[in-house]
Formats: C-alpha cells, structure tokens, sequence
C-alpha cells in the first residue's frame, strides 16, 4: 500500500481548518485515513499548526511520502524542537 501524509480538509465554507493525515494515496483528499498525526489552521497568524513529530517521523521511516506543505511542516516542526532542547537548562 503506498501511503502519504497529507491534508485533509476540514471546516465550514469559507473557514477551511486541515488535518494532518497518514493515509493511502489512492484514496482521495477527505477520505479514509489511518492516522490523524496534526492539524493546520491558516486563519491563525502565529503557531497554527500542530504536529506529532515522533508520529510524523514513525510513517516516513516506513515509506509514507509527505506532500510539499507537511514536509515543510516536519522541517519547522525539526527546527523549533531543536530549539527547546537547546534552551532548556540543564541542572547541576
């Protein structure tokens, strides 16, 4: 089963809302998925999107292709892990 991580649309008209889904590829934009691995709101401004990167990470090692969009969100998602574990203290 070829499998990809993509969007999949959500919401009211005019309101779009997305979640980010483990899915077969042959099946369409909102329909069976296998997982739900995040979520994507482009109303918000700041911070609107929400990813399980373990989860993410889990697919792709086992052959799920993300699409352009959720790539770019594993990448921003990579880099502001990063940047938590560089800022947190570490204790004596």
């Amino acid at each position: 089963m070829a499998v990809a991580i993509r969007l999949r649309r959500e919401g009211a008209k005019n309101r779009p809302y997305y979640r980010v889904v483990v899915t077969d590829k042959r099946s369409p934009r909102d329909g069976k998925f296998i997982e739900i691995i995040g979520t994507y709101d482009p109303r918000k401004r700041s911070d609107n999107y929400e990813l399980n990167l373990e989860r993410a990470e889990y697919w792709i090692k086992h052959g799920a292709q993300p699409s352009e969009t959720v790539a770019s969100f594993i990448r921003k998602a990579r880099r502001r892990a990063a940047q938590v574990a560089a800022t947190v203290p570490v204790s004596a």
